[in-house]
């Protein structure tokens, strides 16, 4: 069965992640951002959101362990900062409800989306330019960056929050990243 572990970053949502994921049937567990990425056993993960980039733990050393990565919220801004993308204040602020325009429907977590979908999201941090070796795949009227990918190597983010009943299509992006898990 195949594994996927979401490491929390104290977001508020971090437990629906989880329990989207168990509903799917698949394995996993919440793990700390602290743990070490050597006791960390898994065919994927997530990285949650979360209140401030000032406590990621562990979060960029998991983007070395040659398993898929889902970085959700801040776990995509995470993704940015680390690895020569850059993170700023949105225009836009606070949660919302916004249409995001999927700009790449061959991408393997989003493309299954086109050509718009209606997500739940904060703005009050995003990113503002996506890393060497990443695509945008998803953007709105309030973000340029709602989604980026690095197919390569199985990195992706959105901006959104996929686990939370007023994402219209979030299961998918579950099961699109799960997809993604299996084949690699």
């Amino acid at each position: 069965m195949t594994r996927i572990l979401v490491v929390d970053n104290h977001g508020q949502f971090t437990h629906l992640e989880h329990r989207a994921l168990r509903d799917m049937g698949v394995e996993t567990e919440l793990i700390d951002n602290d743990t070490p990425p050597a006791d960390v056993d898994a065919d994927g993960l997530v990285l949650s959101g979360g209140p401030s980039m000032d406590d990621i733990g562990n979060c960029p050393d998991y983007l070395d362990m040659d398993v898929p990565v889902l970085g959700i919220c801040l776990g995509m801004q995470v993704m940015a900062a680390v690895l020569d993308g850059e993170v700023g204040e949105g225009d836009y602020g606070g949660y919302a409800d916004v249409t995001v325009d999927i700009d790449d429907d061959d991408d393997p977590v989003v493309g299954s989306l086109v050509p718009e979908t209606r997500v739940w999201a904060s703005h009050a941090d995003e990113v503002k330019r996506v890393p060497s070796g990443f695509d945008r795949v998803a953007s709105s009227d309030v973000c340029d960056v709602e989604a980026m990918s690095d197919a390569d190597r199985d990195l992706y983010g959105v901006q959104w929050h996929p686990e939370v009943a007023h994402t219209e299509e979030g299961e998918a992006v579950f099961e699109n990243f799960l997809a993604v898990c299996e084949s690699h």
